[in-house]
C-alpha cells in the first residue's frame, strides 16, 4: 500500500500531462490567449490569465514571465521553477482555455470572409470552409495564402480546382497566426 503523499503525487501529475484538448504539444501560446494556471493543493494559486500583447502574463510569487512563442510544458516548467522558491515542489498546471492569438483572415470571394480564431491549425482548404466555401464567381486557380516573413510578404499560391482533384496537395499547407488567405 502506498503512502498517501505518493498517490496524492500520482494523481496530481495524471491530470497535470493531460494534453490540453484540441491542441497538440507543439502550440505555441501568443498573445490574447487566456490561460488557466493552477497550483496543486495551493488554491490561492489557481488564475486565468491572459497573455498580454507584449506576450507576458503576471502570476503571484512568479511575477512577470514570458508566455507568448512557449509551448505549454515551456510554460508549465518556468513557472515551476520560479515557484519552488516559495513552494517545495509545485506542480503547476497549464491549460489553454481560450486561443485568440492564432487568428487566420480569409477575404475575397467567399461566402462569409473575415478574421477567424482557430482553436486548432488549420490547412488552407480547412480555412475556405470555415469562410463558409467559394463563391460562384471565384476564382478557384488563383488563390494566394500571404504570410509574414521576417518582416516581409510571402505569396503562397493554391490552385483549389488541382487540389481538390488530388492534385498538388503539397499546396493545401497548414496556416499560421496571421495568414491570410485571399480568393479573387
Amino acid at each position: 500500500m502506498s503512502s498517501p503523499r505518493l498517490a496524492d503525487v500520482a494523481f496530481a501529475l495524471f491530470f497535470v500531462t493531460l494534453p490540453c484538448l484540441g491542441l497538440d504539444e507543439s502550440y505555441r501560446i501568443g498573445p490574447e490567449d487566456v490561460l488557466e494556471i493552477s497550483v496543486w493543493k495551493e488554491d490561492a494559486l489557481k488564475k486565468d490569465v491572459l497573455v498580454r500583447p507584449d506576450g507576458e502574463i503576471s502570476f503571484p510569487l512568479a511575477g512577470d514571465l514570458r508566455a507568448a512563442g512557449r509551448t505549454v510544458g515551456e510554460l508549465r516548467a518556468e513557472l515551476a521553477k520560479r515557484l519552488e522558491k516559495y513552494i517545495p515542489d509545485p506542480v503547476v498546471s497549464v491549460l489553454v482555455n481560450r486561443v485568440v492569438s492564432n487568428k487566420i483572415f480569409v477575404i475575397g470571394r467567399v461566402n462569409k470572409p473575415g478574421d477567424f480564431a482557430a482553436g486548432r491549425y488549420v490547412d488552407v482548404l480547412q480555412a475556405l470552409s470555415i469562410a463558409g466555401g467559394l463563391s460562384p464567381f471565384a476564382d478557384e486557380k488563383d488563390i494566394k495564402v500571404i504570410r509574414k516573413e521576417n518582416g516581409k510578404d510571402l505569396v503562397l499560391p493554391f490552385d483549389f480546382r488541382a487540389v481538390s482533384r488530388g492534385q498538388k496537395l503539397e499546396q493545401n499547407i497548414r496556416l499560421q497566426g496571421g495568414d491570410v488567405v485571399v480568393v479573387p
